[in-house]
C-alpha cells in the first residue's frame, strides 16, 4: 500500500493523496461520495480491481477536503464543485503530473472529473466516466432526472441513520449478501465523514448541474454505465456520451452503481493505453467576465480630462489588484472596463462583486457581466460563442450590478452565493433567450 502523503491547495487546505511508485499512464482516481483512501477495502474483488488498474496505470488516489485523512471543512462555509475540482488539481501539481488520465466511478468523482476536463484540457490526457451524470435531479429539459424527494428522503435518512444511510441493497445489489464487503463498505464511510458532511455532499450534487460544459470537455472520453443501475440510471450515461465530442459508450452487464466487478476493465486498459497525444488544446471552460464604467461620458465631461484620467488610473490599480487576489487571467482592456476570464465561476463573481465595490469607494459605479462556457485561446486573446454572450450579460447590467448567466449559477450551488431572478432575456445576436440573474447584495 503507497504511503499517505499530503497536497496542499491554493486556500491552504491539505489533502491527504496516495501515489503508485510505478506503472503506465498517470491515472488520477476523483474522490468519492465519503469513501477514504484509508478504509481497509481487502476484498477479493476490490484488490483485483485495483491490481488491475496498476498493471498499467500509475494509480493516484486522494481525499477531497472534508473527507477521511484531509482536513476538515466548516460545514457551514460553501462547499463547491470548484473546490472539489481545486483539490485534485493540487495533487497533481505536488506530484508534478503535468497530463493525467481522470477516472469518475461515481456521481461525486463525475462532477469533478467534467469540470476539471472543460476547464483544464491541457492537465487532461483521457476522461473515464463509470456511472455517473451532468445533473442528478428532474428538470423541465432533464426528465431523465430523480425527482426533487429524492434528495429530502436521502438527506433525512443520513441524518436518522448514518452510516447506514446508503445500503448495498441498493447501491450494489450484486454483492449486498456479501457479509465481508458489507462490513468494508460501513466502515469506510465511518473513517471519510461524519452526517452533516454527508447531507452537504449530499446537496452538492443533487442540485449541481454541469450540462453546459460537456461541449467543451475535447479531450478522449470513455462513458461506461451499468444497464440495471437503479440509482443512477443508463440514461444518464447515454446522455453524457452524446453530449461529449467523439466520447465511446459502453454498457455493462450489471445492475450495480458502485461497481465491485471487473466487466469494463479491458474497455478502460484498451482506451488508455491505446490513447495517442493529440493537438495542443486551443480551446478551454472559462468565467468570462465583463466590467464597465457606468456613466463614464458624462462623469468625464464633469471632471475634466486630467481629473478623469487619475481616476482611471486608479481604478484600473484597483481592478488589477482584485484580478490578482481572485486568480484571474486579465485579457485586455474594454474601453473604460476590463476583459477578464476565471478557471472558477465562484472566483469570477466574488472578483466582479470586490471590483463593484472598490469602484464604489473610489465614487463611480461599476456593471459586470459573467458567463461560463467554451472560449477559443487566441495567443493573448479569446473568442468564442461564450465572451459574446459575457458581453450580452453585461449590456444588460444595471449600474453596480453584477449580472450572470444561469450556466454561471447552476456551476455555484452550494457557494452561499445568492442570486435575484432576471428572468429569459433575449441577448441580441444569440438565437435563443437566457435566464440571467443578479447577484445579490
Amino acid at each position: 500500500m503507497p504511503e499517505i502523503q499530503y497536497a496542499r491547495t491554493e486556500d491552504g487546505t491539505h489533502v491527504a493523496y496516495q501515489a503508485d511508485e510505478a506503472g503506465g499512464v498517470d491515472l488520477l482516481q476523483l474522490s468519492t461520495f465519503l469513501n477514504s483512501i484509508a478504509a481497509p477495502f481487502e476484498h477479493p474483488s476490490v484488490l483485483g480491481w485495483n491490481r488491475r488498474l496498476a498493471s498499467f496505470c500509475r494509480v493516484i488516489r486522494y481525499d477531497r477536503r472534508g473527507i477521511g485523512l484531509s482536513d476538515p471543512v466548516d460545514i457551514a462555509q460553501p462547499l463547491t464543485i470548484e473546490h472539489w475540482m481545486q483539490d485534485a488539481l493540487a495533487v497533481l501539481d505536488t506530484l508534478e503530473v503535468g497530463r493525467a488520465a481522470l477516472l469518475a466511478v461515481e456521481q461525486v468523482s463525475g462532477l469533478t472529473a467534467a469540470l476539471l476536463a472543460a476547464t483544464f484540457p491541457e492537465r487532461v490526457r483521457a476522461l473515464v466516466l463509470m456511472n455517473t451524470s451532468a445533473r442528478l435531479c428532474l428538470a423541465p429539459d432533464y426528465p431523465i432526472g430523480l425527482p426533487p424527494e429524492a434528495q429530502t428522503r436521502l438527506e433525512a435518512r443520513i441524518e436518522e441513520r448514518w452510516p447506514d444511510a446508503l445500503p448495498l441493497e441498493a447501491l450494489a445489489p450484486g454483492v449486498a449478501d456479501d457479509e465481508e464487503i458489507r462490513r468494508a463498505w460501513r466502515e469506510s464511510l465511518v473513517l471519510g465523514g461524519r452526517p452533516a458532511t454527508a447531507v452537504a455532499v449530499t446537496r452538492v450534487i443533487f442540485q449541481s448541474d454541469v450540462r453546459s460544459v460537456l461541449s467543451a470537455i475535447g479531450v478522449p472520453t470513455l462513458v461506461l454505465h451499468c444497464r440495471d443501475n437503479r440509482m443512477v440510471p443508463i440514461e444518464h450515461g447515454r446522455f453524457l456520451a452524446e453530449h461529449i465530442a467523439g466520447a465511446e459508450f459502453v454498457e455493462l452487464d450489471s445492475a450495480d452503481h458502485l461497481y465491485f466487478g471487473d466487466a469494463g476493465m479491458d474497455e478502460i486498459e484498451q482506451f488508455l493505453t491505446g490513447t495517442r497525444k493529440g493537438p495542443a488544446a486551443n480551446r478551454a471552460l472559462a468565467t468570462v467576465l465583463f466590467t464597465d464604467i457606468a456613466g463614464s461620458t458624462s462623469t468625464a465631461a464633469r471632471m475634466g480630462d486630467r481629473r478623469w484620467r487619475e481616476l482611471l488610473d486608479a481604478h484600473d490599480a484597483m481592478v488589477r489588484r482584485q484580478l490578482e487576489r481572485f486568480q484571474g487571467r486579465y485579457v485586455k482592456q474594454t474601453g473604460d472596463g476590463v476583459l477578464a476570464t476565471f478557471d472558477g465561476p465562484a472566483r469570477g463573481i466574488e472578483c466582479a462583486a470586490a471590483i463593484r465595490n472598490g469602484a464604489h469607494q473610489l465614487g463611480i459605479e461599476v456593471r459586470a457581466g459573467l458567463h461560463t462556457g467554451e472560449i477559443e485561446l487566441r495567443d493573448a486573446d479569446i473568442g468564442g460563442i461564450a465572451v459574446h454572450i459575457a458581453a450580452r450579460v453585461l449590456a444588460l447590467a444595471a449600474p453596480g450590478e453584477v449580472l450572470v448567466s444561469r450556466t454561471v449559477t447552476d456551476l455555484v450551488v452550494g457557494s452561499g452565493i445568492a442570486f435575484l431572478d432576471r428572468g429569459e432575456q433575449q441577448l441580441k445576436g444569440v438565437p435563443q433567450p437566457w435566464r440571467v440573474l443578479s447577484v445579490a447584495g
